[in-house]
């Protein structure tokens, strides 16, 4: 099912507009869907995954997970810039500030989330300094910041700036490094960003669009990574709560479940052989939503989905995916 598209901007295509109305949509349907099996094993192929609810945190059936609930925080923001014609790298600010709000009474929030944005708040109100200072300070004071936590959230960069690929690239970075420091995680958002842009205007599925907006020493190892993700199955990526292995399963779902007469049917396929990869089940299957969404488009997403997923704060999936689709506009 589409959404009517405004008269302007690269969304006024039907085409582009229900690929852009795709990309939140079913980020959320693949974090709900994934939820119920949140640090499980792996499943069998013939296991089936279902909007089922339940899981660690007791989810209702089709409630998205903190992985869209920060993303939603982001489009939040986004919106606030376009509406006064800035960009949203100037209102980082309300994202931290929105961030630390929602972890006030969030079900989960992420281990390196919840201690960046405590510290944030240690010397007065959040801001991005205070948070990208306090990223820097847990990541020299454990050495590891490269958690999957910015790439789940980063699909609204993508829409914000639909129209300009350098401007992805800059902000997907900013938003990753409020919370984590690691390159990884940076290059990982800059790269699903990109990739999601893409899907979106030329209907194709490449995530090595990306690599040129990286530094130049990273292209060659990540060009590698990506290989290795299209030789193995989610499952391998045993630690794909790691930005890096969270990527390569999300791209391995992608592309292991992509036959020649593929079509809209891909979108199912990829987000429950997502899941099926166990362990961070939910992120994965989020980070899968949002670039095969971005290829496929809402009019992909199951109906018995679209009736049932909602979440934070207070969201259906169908407003969701109207929010999305008017930012990319």
């Amino acid at each position: 099912m589409g959404l009517t598209p405004t008269a302007h901007g690269p969304a006024a295509d039907p085409a582009v507009a229900d690929r852009a109305a795709g990309v939140l949509a079913a980020m959320a349907c693949g974090d709900a869907l994934g939820a119920p099996y949140e640090f499980g094993p792996p499943l069998t192929a013939d296991q089936p995954v279902g909007m089922v609810g339940g899981g660690a945190f007791g989810w209702e059936p089709g409630e998205w997970t903190d992985d869209t609930q920060m993303a939603v925080v982001v489009l939040e923001a986004a919106e606030r810039a376009a509406c006064a014609g800035d960009r949203l790298v100037d209102r980082l600010d309300d994202v931290v500030a929105g961030w630390v709000a929602w972890a006030s009474d969030a079900a989960d929030v992420g281990a390196q989330t919840r201690a960046v944005l405590a510290a944030a708040t240690d010397d007065g109100p959040p801001t991005a300094a205070r948070a990208r200072a306090a990223a820097t300070a847990h990541h020299r004071a454990t050495g590891r910041s490269g958690g999957n936590g910015s790439l789940m959230r980063t699909a609204p960069v993508a829409l914000a700036h639909l129209d300009d690929a350098s401007a992805t690239a800059d902000a997907a970075r900013a938003v990753s490094e409020l919370t984590h420091h690691d390159p990884d995680a940076g290059d990982a958002c800059v790269l699903w960003c990109a990739a999601i842009r893409h899907a979106v205007l030329a209907g194709d599925l490449d995530v090595r669009v990306g690599l040129p907006l990286l530094p130049a020493a990273s292209r060659t190892r990540w060009d590698g990574l990506i290989a290795e993700a299209e030789g193995l199955d989610p499952a391998d990526f045993e630690r794909n709560g790691w930005v890096v292995q969270a990527l390569q399963a999300a791209w391995s779902a992608i592309t292991r479940t992509s036959l020649p007469d593929d079509g809209p049917e891909h979108l199912r396929r990829a987000l429950e052989a997502a899941v099926r990869g166990g362990r961070d089940a939910d992120t994965v299957a989020a980070i899968t939503g949002a670039l095969v969404g971005a290829r496929w488009g809402l009019s992909a997403l199951p109906e018995p989905w679209l009736a049932v997923v909602h979440g934070w704060p207070g969201l259906t999936v169908h407003e969701l995916a109207r929010r999305g689709q008017a930012l990319a506009c």
